[in-house]
């Protein structure tokens, strides 16, 4: 059987460490075998005046078709031979393909170019000793005391405040209703609810707050400078009348035994220890997080690295489809809009390049992930979250989910080795 290569010529420039240009010609006699197979396939389907469909000679069929029967080699040939090619030549493309300078005629071989862009080759810099920074992952006691005391606060009463004013840490209901003083307008009656002495209340209504009672009213003025973020009072002088609705007061529990009983320990002595560890290994994940980030980039800055523009595009919307999940749709300006998309290719190029590196120090080191490897992480990932095993393997079935997780799993081993080569100081 001849090799279908036989039929293929190529010849490839190197443009940029990303990007190749290949000059190909598909030999006439390929061209032509797929001509001759297209010719059939139009006769059998033909419907030309004086003949029943399908039985047209074929050189009516060429006369009435040849142009389309081209164009349906083309279509075909050209994305067979480059595949060819690109195999033919050890090339990784990423992204579509460029096609320009197509030429072909019946009878003629198939010539065309195409550019495609490739994953970068570069040089792994040193990547074994490197000097990391050593994190602090002691716990001390005051840490402890914080963290009970934000527990306490959980565990917090809010009790109904009738026999003082209000205090700061009160959570006040009041309503309000402003005049603009210049318009005369009326603003509409508004019901707000906030705590007293916090730094982003209306400065205007924390200044009458401290000292009224449930039930009091009171009058007063405001000048609200122009850049007042609410834009319906900025710039505008207002007097207002407020009237508290509800004050209530926060009682929190004493730090004792009883309060580690609510908590479901049996002591205070046991929730401290509880808090420690957790506090403990918060901060040696943190620890190994921010070791690993600084391994790679040590990595990454000695390293020559060419992105290839498409692949930095798809990663940029991905990135910035995260961002505008956490930020609010209008109000932002142009120079808001292109400070994002900045800040969005910079991350996705650090991504990349963080992938690139990871996935090249495997390689060069031989670290594999085995299918029993990813059923042992499904199976970790289930008993963390209690839920069944069946149904968790169920989930990572699905499309693409078990290959990221195995991809997961070979860079989180690729930095465990990375740490555990460096010098700590």
């Amino acid at each position: 059987m001849a090799d279908p290569l036989d039929n293929l010529k190529c010849m490839v420039e190197t443009l940029s460490p990303v990007s190749r240009e290949l000059d190909i010609e598909v030999s006439a006699a390929e061209a032509a075998k797929t001509h001759e197979e297209m010719t059939a396939s139009f006769a059998s389907r033909a419907k030309l005046p004086g003949f029943r469909p399908g039985k047209a000679p074929l050189d009516v069929v060429l006369q009435k078709f040849g142009h389309d029967i081209e164009h349906e080699v083309i279509d075909q040939l050209i994305p067979e031979s480059l595949h060819q090619a690109l195999e033919k030549n050890g090339i990784r493309a990423v992204g579509v393909p460029s096609v320009r300078d197509v030429s072909y005629r019946a009878g003629e071989p198939i010539r065309f170019k195409a550019v495609v862009e490739t994953w970068p080759e570069f040089d792994l810099p040193p990547y074994k000793k490197l000097k990391l920074k050593k994190r602090d992952e002691s716990v001390s006691e005051v840490e402890v005391d914080k963290t009970i005391a934000d527990l306490r606060l959980k565990h917090a009463e809010y009790l109904p405040v009738e026999n003082r004013g209000i205090q700061a840490g009160d959570y006040v209901n009041a309503q309000v209703q402003g005049r603009d003083l210049k318009s005369k307008r009326l603003l509409p009656k508004e019901k707000i609810a906030m705590v007293a002495g916090h730094e982003h209340n209306d400065p205007a209504v924390e200044a009458h707050l401290t000292g009224l009672r449930v039930g009091e009213e009171t009058a007063f003025e405001h000048s609200y400078p122009a850049d007042f973020p609410q834009k319906k009072l900025a710039g505008k002088s207002i007097a207002f009348t407020m009237k508290v609705l509800s004050v209530r007061e926060t009682v929190t529990p004493e730090v004792n035994d009883e309060l580690a009983k609510r908590m479901g320990e049996e002591s205070l002595a046991v929730l401290r220890d509880k808090v420690r560890t957790e506090l403990q290994a918060m901060k040696r994940q943190n620890a190994r997080r921010e070791a690993s980030q600084e391994a790679i980039q040590a990595v990454i800055d000695k390293a020559a690295i060419t992105l290839p523009g498409s692949v930095v595009e798809e990663e940029m919307e991905v990135v910035l489809k995260n961002i505008a999940s956490q930020m609010p749709r209008r109000g932002l300006t142009r120079e808001a809009v292109e400070s994002i998309r900045t800040r969005a290719r910079e991350q996705a190029e650090q991504n990349l390049k963080e992938h690139l590196v990871i996935r090249k120090i495997a390689q060069v080191e031989g670290f594999t992930v085995t299918e029993e490897d990813v059923d042992t992480e499904i199976k970790t990932i289930a008993e963390a979250n209690n839920l069944p095993l069946a149904r968790v393997m169920e989930t990572f079935q699905e499309e693409g989910r078990r290959e990221g997780l195995k991809g997961t799993l070979l860079s989180r081993r690729t930095v465990d080795f990375l740490i555990a080569q460096s010098i700590m100081e």
